[in-house]
């Protein structure tokens, strides 16, 4: 079997079948990720793919997120993202897996021929149209800065982040799929009670919402009131969807982009 075998372009429909009812053939294990995060090749009839599979059994305890799980938010994040229509969550289910339940998400394989839209640049040679998020030195002392790219389909993702409270956008989750689009993933530590947003996107901070993301948030409102949030509240804490009712209200109202708190580190470590 070759890679490009394992590079199917699916539908929602049908990569959400293979996740639920797939057999799981795992691969190894990612060894930067924090919680065991496990790659595999997963199977059903004739369609075959790559998958992260992320099992409860392998979460280390947060004190910060003593409810609920990890693979819960993980699942949490891609029913707001269905909904938003913006689809930046690649498919995610709950299912049972090889080390018992946890999260199945589609593996996204990049191009290889992508220019990345996150990262850090020579802080005198910043390309055009990137926003400048902090300054940074390289080993050697050399001014860099922490930038991205003015692009829309990342200010959605930076919109989708304020929605679901992200404590964790590293440039590093911030991938480009085969299809052109831009995926958000590692959504985990999501969904807080309280402010915790921390992300590299912060260029459009305070400028004013896209009228159609306004237009999304007001029907992901509507969501949220009726189906979106029942199916919240199978993975989440119902005060974790109050919350999220509330951002979603806040940022309505407001219709900017949010701006960084001054009270915690507004940017991830290690950025990517």
């Amino acid at each position: 079997m070759t890679s490009a075998d394992l590079r199917p372009v699916l539908t929602e429909e049908v990569a959400l079948r293979l996740l639920r009812e797939g057999e799981v053939e795992l691969e190894g294990r990612l060894a930067d990720a924090s919680n065991t995060t496990l790659r595999g090749v997963i199977t059903l009839d004739d369609v075959v793919a790559r998958c992260v599979y992320k099992p409860v059994a392998g979460e280390r305890p947060l004190w910060d997120f003593p409810d609920g799980t990890l693979a819960g938010r993980e699942v949490g994040a891609y029913l707001v993202s269905r909904a938003t229509g913006w689809d930046v969550v690649p498919p995610t289910v709950l299912r049972d897996g090889p080390f018992g339940p946890g999260a199945c998400q589609l593996w996204i394989d990049e191009p290889d021929d992508v220019e990345p839209l996150v990262g850090f640049v020579p802080a005198a040679s910043l390309p055009p149209r990137w926003f400048r998020v902090a300054a940074a030195q390289d080993e050697d002392g050399l001014p860099y800065a922490l930038a991205h790219a003015d692009d829309p389909r990342l200010a959605r993702l930076a919109i989708f982040d304020a929605v679901i409270n992200n404590a964790d956008r590293k440039g590093a989750h911030v991938l480009h799929g085969p299809d052109d689009r831009i995926y958000g993933v590692d959504h985990g530590v999501s969904f807080h009670v309280e402010d915790k947003l921390r992300t590299v996107l912060w260029g459009w901070s305070r400028r004013a919402l896209p009228e159609d993301a306004v237009e999304v948030l007001a029907r992901l409102a509507e969501d949220l009131a009726g189906a979106l949030g029942a199916e919240l509240a199978e993975h989440l804490t119902r005060a974790e969807v109050a919350a999220t009712v509330a951002r979603v209200r806040r940022l309505r109202a407001h219709s900017r982009f949010p701006r960084p708190s001054e009270d915690w580190p507004a940017v991830p470590w290690p950025p990517i």
